[in-house]
């Protein structure tokens, strides 16, 4: 089969607080400049965080709802694809925290919506700030589909996740199991741990376990990602930043300096994630399904009997 683009510029869109009182307007504009931005320096995708129109409003006990129609016109004008978090209410009446690839012609191409949603759905007493994600949000019924864009805007095998979803393996094993090769990412993610429950997680723990979780999969999947932060002080909340670009080495290709809104422009080759897919990772020859059936079949952990 004849390859299309696979060598092109990708660019991650790191955000800066984005208040509770902030007009849509402000912020579609703000965006959109960024998103410009990425174009001027031939970037042929951007990667903004999740829920990238907002405040991250699941922290607090309130309800939003934001439109998209203001990107598609610019991503058409600039050839631009870009991939943009937002809180989905569909014609039904569901909640998604959700995110959408839009491709260089302005059309939506795929769909995401968040699957490992944490928190509680209840607020809890003796904290100021909420993770109440399990209250606003449904969790996502679309699965993991990966998606093969068109090979003459971008000729990758793409996987989406969301925030939390970046830690558990199974979701980037789903997509590689497809042959993901650009795996993209966007979070909203607090500075610090609750005391309430005996954490003892710090801003910097926090950062190095976001690191990790896109670092390690990158490699053990053999392919690049992209995860991009919203960051900074959000409503009297702080978020940790670190916005990467990984390389299917798991090496950090392009990282944010800053905690406001930032551009990460890196140039990459798709071809680069060939080597580990036909060696350490070539999943066909090493794999062995037959003996992973608990992954699957069992949901908790059961502690196993000691055994002398």
């Amino acid at each position: 089969m004849t390859k299309g683009i696979r060598k092109f510029t990708i660019a991650g869109v790191q955000l800066g607080p984005i208040l509770k009182e902030t007009k849509k307007e402000r912020t579609v504009e703000r965006l959109v400049s960024l998103l410009e931005k990425a174009a001027e320096s031939n970037a042929s995708l951007a990667v903004f965080p999740e829920l990238a129109l907002t405040s991250f409003f699941p922290r607090w006990f309130i309800e939003s709802q934001e439109n998209v129609d203001s990107y598609f016109e610019k991503a058409k004008k600039f050839k631009i694809g870009f991939v943009l978090g937002y809180a989905e209410l569909t014609d039904q009446g569901n909640h998604f925290n959700t995110c959408i690839l839009v491709n260089d012609k302005g059309e939506i191409v795929h769909k995401y919506r968040k699957c490992h949603l944490p928190g509680f759905d209840e607020p809890t007493e003796g904290i100021e700030f909420q993770q109440l994600e399990k209250r606003y949000f449904e969790y996502g019924d679309l699965g993991f589909p990966a998606y093969r864009s068109d090979p003459e805007w971008i000729d990758a095998t793409i996987g989406m996740l969301i925030c939390n979803d970046r830690r558990w393996p199974e979701a980037w094993r789903a997509y590689a199991l497809q042959g993901m090769d650009l795996c993209l990412n966007g979070y909203n993610t607090a500075a610090n741990g609750t005391s309430l429950f005996g954490s003892k997680e710090n801003k910097e723990l926090r950062q190095y376990h976001s690191d990790l979780s896109t670092t390690a999969n990158a490699y053990f999947n053999s392919c690049f990602a992209v995860s991009v932060a919203k960051c900074g002080v959000e409503d009297g909340q702080g978020l940790i930043g670190g916005s990467i670009i990984v390389d299917p080495n798991g090496k950090v290709i392009a990282q944010a300096k800053t905690e406001d809104d930032e551009l990460l422009i890196a140039e990459i080759d798709l071809e680069d994630t060939i080597n580990g897919k036909q060696k350490m990772f070539d999943f066909s020859r090493h794999r062995r399904p037959e003996l992973y059936s608990r992954l699957v079949d069992q949901k908790g952990s059961v502690e196993t009997d000691y055994v002398n």
